[in-house]
């Protein structure tokens, strides 16, 4: 047990901090609310006001959205392969081969569906 008292002594301490941080904010910040400072806020643009049933967002930002996670999974496998490719051997390559088939098939998905048209 005595190996992980450090560890629980920093969560403990982290914990503290962040509860002293929230408590304090609340007691000391300024509490000076209008209008304007409980409006939403984007980007400088006057809000548009929301439908009732909460609006629809265009099909588009989802493509986006997939294209990013896409480009992250891509990167998140391929940078350890390529800092280990002499250990990795044939294994290796056809691994890669066969993950590069994957993120294709994603990639020609989302080009049929209009992703990469940047209008």
């Amino acid at each position: 047990m005595e190996l992980y008292t450090p560890v629980l002594a920093l969560v403990i301490l982290a914990a503290g901090f962040a509860v002293v941080s929230i408590v304090m904010a609340a007691i000391i910040g300024p509490k000076r609310y209008n209008r304007v400072k409980l409006d939403s806020y984007e980007c400088g643009i006057q809000p548009t006001p929301q439908p009732v049933g909460g609006g629809r967002f265009p099909v588009k930002y989802y493509t986006v959205a997939m294209t990013f996670i896409i480009f992250d999974v891509e990167i998140m496998f391929l940078v350890p392969w390529a800092i280990h490719f002499d250990e990795l051997a044939w294994f290796g390559v056809a691994a890669v081969v066969l993950f590069l088939f994957n993120i294709t098939l994603a990639y020609a998905y989302e080009w049929r569906r209009g992703g990469l048209d940047w209008d």
